[in-house]
C-alpha cells in the first residue's frame, strides 16, 4: 500500500470521492424547485370558480412569471412552490398593476395569508421593490389589480383548488 503515501494518488482519491458525493447529491436532491403533479387548474373563492391562465411549477417559470405577457381582466397565474416558504415577488416588465395573493394550502383547500393589492409595474431591474408575506405560503395567485377586492379575497379567505 505504498501508493497511499504518494500525494498524487491521495489527490486523485480525494477528487474521485468528491465527484461521487456531488453525483449522489444531484440524484437525491431536486434543485429545479419543481412541484409534484397534479397542479391545480382552477380555484374557487366565495362561490366563483376561475381557471388559471398560466401556471409556474419550476424555478424558471416562476422567475418569468407574467413578465412581458399581456395581462387582461381574466388573466390569472398560479405560482406553485414545492414547500411552504416566505416567497418574494417583484413587478419587473409587467404591463399592468397586479394583485398578489399568498395562500397556505394543504390538499385542495387553502387560506389566504397575505394580499398585496395593486403592485405597480416596474421597468428597472435595479430599483424594483419586492413584495412578500410574513407568513409561509406554498401558492401565490397573480391577477390584474382589483381582482382580490372584487372577489372578497383577504387574509383568512378560504380557497378551493381543482
Amino acid at each position: 500500500m505504498s501508493f497511499l503515501r504518494n500525494p498524487r494518488y491521495l489527490i486523485i482519491i480525494g477528487l474521485t470521492a468528491l465527484i461521487l458525493v456531488i453525483a449522489v447529491y444531484a440524484v437525491l436532491v431536486d434543485t429545479s424547485g419543481s412541484v409534484a403533479s397534479p397542479v391545480p387548474s382552477t380555484f374557487t373563492v366565495n362561490g366563483r370558480t376561475y381557471a388559471f391562465t398560466y401556471t409556474a411549477t419550476d424555478n424558471a417559470q416562476r422567475a418569468a412569471g407574467l413578465m412581458n405577457r399581456r395581462v387582461t381582466n381574466t388573466t390569472t397565474m398560479l405560482f406553485a412552490f414545492p414547500s411552504m416558504g416566505v416567497y418574494q415577488f417583484w413587478m419587473y416588465d409587467t404591463n399592468t398593476s397586479l394583485d398578489m395573493i399568498w395562500i397556505n394550502a394543504t390538499g385542495n383547500t387553502g387560506r389566504v395569508v397575505f394580499v398585496y393589492a395593486g403592485a405597480p409595474p416596474c421597468n428597472s431591474q435595479i430599483s424594483c421593490p419586492t413584495y412578500g408575506p410574513s407568513l409561509p405560503a406554498n401558492y401565490v395567485i397573480e391577477a390584474r389589480a382589483g381582482f382580490a377586492e372584487a372577489n372578497g379575497m383577504a387574509v383568512g379567505t378560504q380557497i378551493q383548488f381543482g
